[in-house]
């Protein structure tokens, strides 16, 4: 039977991709599945694998097909989490779609990809 597994970033440097995505998210580096270019991370209580890290020389998208959102429960938490994100190497993106009251944040890890942190209280965003 066919199942969906975890999303894979692609990449430059999985060092600090591995680095970065696990203090973001609480997770942990699955040694077994470790090499240069590859990084399982896994859920920190042992409850399974939930990120890929693959090294990639493509250039990041500006726009984005495919993204990670990170939810959060309120405003006050959306604005901790985005913090906490900036200080870990993430980046303010200059994001030119926002909807008029966006329930959303756009980021961009170490590499540039973009990822989102969703503030459940006011989604779905309008406009």
């Amino acid at each position: 039977m066919l199942r969906l597994g975890f999303p894979v970033i692609g990449v430059s440097d999985v060092d600090r991709a591995a680095a970065f995505w696990s203090a973001a998210l609480h997770l942990v580096v699955a040694e077994e599945w470790a090499s240069d270019r590859w990084r399982t991370l896994e859920h920190a209580d042992g409850s399974g694998r939930a990120l890929g890290l693959m090294h990639s020389e493509s250039p990041v998208e500006p726009y984005p097909r495919v993204h990670l959102d990170l939810l959060v429960d309120t405003t006050a938490e959306q604005t901790a989490e985005v913090a906490r994100l900036l200080g870990l190497g993430a980046t303010e993106v200059g994001w030119d779609r926002y909807p008029a009251e966006p329930d959303f944040v756009v980021l961009a890890d170490p590499d540039g990809n973009r990822f989102c942190v969703v503030d459940l209280s006011k989604a779905p965003s309008s406009g």
